[in-house]
């Protein structure tokens, strides 16, 4: 089993920035791919932004230009970077794994984006 630890999230005002960070418990074989969502009150969740085992990109187009995914040489860990924040950015985020074998979700972590 992977567990999945995201942090980073918290209150920002608009215009901000926030680094959010997933971290999988153990190194994994046969990574898809590593992405961010985000569910905001009585919304679906969608996908923000991800990234394949090749390292292909993908952006939900609300946040291209302002956010950007990342990951360390390992592929233990994701990130985030979440800049030029806007209230609709609100929500709380989600980090996912997919394996060819397994789907992994995190915890979650609130963004909060006010004056």
């Amino acid at each position: 089993q992977v567990q999945l630890v995201e942090s980073g999230g918290g209150l920002v005002q608009p215009g901000g920035s926030l680094r959010l960070s997933c971290a999988a418990s153990r190194s994994i074989s046969s990574i898809v791919f590593m992405g961010w969502y985000r569910q905001a009150p009585e919304k679906q969740r969608e996908l923000v932004a991800s990234i394949t085992n090749r390292g292909r990109l993908n952006y939900a187009d609300s946040v291209k230009d302002r956010f950007t995914i990342s990951r360390d040489n390992a592929k233990t860990t994701v990130y985030l970077q979440m800049n030029n924040l806007k209230p609709e950015d609100t929500a709380v985020y989600y980090c996912n794994l997919l394996t060819s074998r397994a789907n992994y979700w995190g915890q979650g972590t609130q963004v909060t984006v006010d004056s």
